[in-house]
């Protein structure tokens, strides 16, 4: 006996047909089921999430952005090991041993810190070239030296600059640094000048043109009068301790001597060679000499130099000779009865009781 199929039709809704509203009965909630619950959380925290992310993203794109900005400006700041910073890049406006006022600057960072950082530029293997602050740089490498404090001494604080700044635009930068502090004298910008024409990697090597480059923000004067002294540095700058000290009217008429007068330079030159001894007022009485400033006539020949006051045996019975130091070169003096040691460095920061113990120990030893 077979049994009937039963056939039932059904009706599919149309698929754009709108879903049918579930009715709720009155005074009840709506309730979600627990998995359509937990779909909706998902997705709402997805979003928020996506939102979140997008806003993570546009910061730090802004930051990015920030840091470039700041970093070409030269206004990121870190403390960068003494021994990772290289000089070699610019040729600097100041001797080395000529920066009597280092001390000062030495013992204003002691006590009170460096107020205005370096500013270095990243060069290779973790290392950086030095684009401003020689002198804040040379007053931390005494501090370490002195003191021996690696803690406080060995790093310095420095603004590091975006890498690919024109040559041209560094020296101008340094320039400007040293016009503020007022304190430059027309030799050592004159120096800069000639040391700038000769740097291969720089665009103009006559040093008439470069004080235009360099000091394009200094007045017409005063470009003239460092003009002016760029025959004195290149004729003389070799033999001249203490060309920094040379006023602007002694420069002038000295600068205006070399010109006219034949074998000026070689007069000069001899007069000062060897002479390791001698003060500022030594060397500028002899340039006043020639430049017809002094009581002398040029005429009269050469001025004898300077003794003290004690016995013709006393000065043939001297000594000279130089020490490389960090700071320069120590002149030193040993005659009858006097022992000089002649150093840019000021021997009076030092604590007594050091000083004192340094000087017995080298008595000692020469006993």
């Amino acid at each position: 006996m077979s049994r009937k199929r039963r056939m039932f039709d059904i009706d599919l809704p149309e698929e754009d047909a709108p879903e049918p509203a579930e009715t709720v009965p009155a005074g009840k909630e709506q309730r979600r089921g627990p998995m359509a619950a937990a779909i909706n959380e998902t997705a709402e925290s997805t979003r928020d999430r996506a939102a979140m992310e997008a806003r993570i993203r546009a910061e730090n794109d802004a930051l990015a952005q920030e840091h470039v900005r700041l970093k070409r400006a030269g206004l990121i700041t870190d403390l960068i090991p003494l021994d990772a910073i290289d000089t070699g890049k610019l040729v600097r406006d100041r001797k080395p041993v000529a920066d009597f006022d280092l001390a000062e600057l030495v013992s204003s960072i002691r006590e009170i810190g460096l107020s205005n950082p370096i500013q270095v530029e990243p060069s290779t293997d973790g290392r950086y070239e030095l684009i401003q602050g020689w002198r804040r740089l040379s007053a931390y490498r005494q501090l370490l030296e002195e003191t021996g404090d690696a803690e406080a001494w060995s790093r310095i604080p420095s603004g590091i600059a975006a890498r690919g700044d024109q040559l041209e635009a560094l020296y101008r930068r340094m320039v400007d640094e040293n016009l503020v502090r007022k304190d430059i004298s027309f030799a050592e910008m004159a120096q800069l000048a000639v040391h700038y024409a000769m740097d291969p990697m720089t665009a103009e090597h006559d040093a008439e043109k470069a004080v235009a480059i360099l000091f394009r923000s200094a007045g017409y004067q005063k470009r003239s009068y460092i003009r002016n002294f760029i025959p004195l540095v290149e004729r003389l700058g070799e033999v001249l301790m203490y060309p920094q000290e040379i006023p602007r009217a002694l420069g002038l008429s000295l600068s205006q001597k070399l010109e006219e007068v034949p074998g000026i330079v070689a007069a000069i030159k001899s007069e000062l060679k060897d002479w390791d001894t001698r003060s500022i007022t030594d060397e500028l009485a002899v340039l006043r000499r020639y430049a017809g400033q002094g009581e002398e006539a040029l005429a009269s020949g050469p001025a004898p130099r300077p003794t003290s006051p004690a016995p013709q045996a006393e000065a043939k019975a001297k000594t000279t000779f130089q020490l490389a130091r960090p700071q320069g070169q120590a002149k030193c003096t040993a005659a009858n009865g006097r022992l000089e040691i002649r150093l840019s460095r000021d021997f009076s920061t030092i604590d007594r009781r050091k000083l004192e113990a340094a000087v017995a120990s080298m008595l000692d030893q020469i006993e």
